[in-house]
């Protein structure tokens, strides 16, 4: 997308402000600079915006609804065991009375109707509480059965979950190398580019490049390649009849304009 589209249209400047004379290749050297300085921007660009951060954020979040899933199981499952426990250890204490009334009855020991048929009534009774008991018993190890179940799915989710986001981790790693590896290359190639450049041509382009998004654009076929527009003809003379060592300005956008032999002048 073309610079001008982020920036708003400045207020044309006179096409010999600021003042500033720089040998033609000084100038010329301004067009690798911006090209190194677009190239950096694409650069930065590509690395806020690779495809892997998107997968990564969503996997990320699987994982951790995944192990809130897992959490919320391990959770219920541990309380679905203590009252399983419950559940037998009231079986097994009824069971006992009941075993020990049965001993009572079968040992002879009571000879008295009245309370053999109490004793009776209470051994029928406690069958139904076992039963009863059981009953419940059953239950909650059939919850406890489904609630592992559910777990051991969720904790395989989740491990592949994981595993993906190691994956792509690892995918945008490499990737944020690579482009690392590039901005270091083109950064670097930056740096010598402007040590070869007068102090006050580098300040003026640094100034404009922060202003507009870029410090300079060549000027080809009576158009300035960084706003894209055609110069007017009363501009355009007024060009020509600079020295080569005149710095000019785009009266459009305000970038240091390059002539070339394709200037078309």
């Amino acid at each position: 997308m073309d610079d001008d589209a982020h920036h708003p249209r400045p207020c044309p400047p006179s096409i010999r402000e600021p003042p500033l004379k720089a040998a033609p290749h000084d100038q010329l050297t301004l067009l690798d600079l911006a090209d190194r300085d677009a190239r950096l921007g694409q650069l930065a660009h590509r690395r806020r915006a690779l495809p892997e951060l998107a997968v990564l954020t969503e996997a990320v979040a699987d994982e951790a609804r995944l192990n809130d899933r897992r959490i919320e199981l391990d959770t219920l499952l541990g309380d679905l065991r203590r009252e399983l426990r419950q559940a037998e250890a009231e079986v097994e204490q009824v069971r006992a009375r009941r075993d020990r009334d049965e001993q009572r009855l079968s040992s002879g020991a009571i000879t008295n109707p009245k309370d053999l048929t109490n004793l009776e009534h209470e051994m029928q009774a406690l069958q139904r509480r076992i039963t009863t008991l059981e009953d419940n018993e059953l239950e909650v190890m059939d919850r406890v059965e489904t609630t592992e179940a559910d777990l051991s799915g969720v904790m395989a989710e989740l491990e592949r979950a994981r595993a993906k986001v190691a994956d792509v981790t690892a995918a945008r790693d490499a990737a944020f190398a690579d482009l690392d590896a590039e901005r270091d290359r083109v950064a670097a190639e930056r740096a010598d580019l402007a040590a070869r450049l007068g102090e006050p041509l580098l300040a003026t382009y640094e100034k404009v490049r922060a202003q507009y998004g870029s410090g300079a654009a060549a000027l080809r076929a009576r158009r300035c390649e960084g706003c894209r527009l055609e110069i007017n003809g009363a501009d355009l003379r007024e060009i020509a009849g600079l020295p080569d060592d005149e710095v000019v300005r785009c009266p459009e956008c305000s970038r240091i304009l390059v002539r070339t032999i394709e200037s078309g002048l």
